[in-house]
């Protein structure tokens, strides 16, 4: 790092960004709370985590890279990581409490590989 001040526009518009970053998440946090279901819970965190966590990659990577004056790569690979894991977990995780719901017996939304029938039955 070079130790000299970025400009002000400069900090202004990388504070902006990961300030909506930050506020984004906080949205998520909020559905987190607010929404009843399970299935309703799950959705907004994973969404809105992603997208908070890609503003705040934004402004890491504007400002470390003016600072050090090359591309950060490191700040990139961390959103990358959030960007495949984040989605992937939530599907296992919403799959499992399918899973777990039907066997109870609750009340879930029909598989749609029985509501719009298998590749055989169409083709008879």
């Amino acid at each position: 790092m070079n130790g000299q001040p970025l400009p002000l526009w400069l900090d202004i518009a990388i504070s902006a960004v990961v300030l909506c970053g930050a506020l984004i998440a906080f949205m998520g946090s909020l559905g987190l709370l607010r929404l009843k279901s399970y299935f309703e819970r799950v959705h907004a965190p994973s969404i809105i985590a992603t997208m908070g966590c890609w503003c705040v990659m934004h402004g890491a990577l504007v400002y470390f890279s003016v600072q050090e004056g090359f591309l950060a790569l490191h700040v990139l690979l961390i959103a990358l990581f959030v960007a495949v894991t984040v989605p992937v977990t939530s599907i296992f995780l919403m799959r499992a409490a399918l899973f777990r719901a039907r066997r109870s017996g609750e009340a879930v939304p029909q598989s749609l590989s029985r509501m719009t029938g298998s590749g055989e039955d169409r083709d008879s």
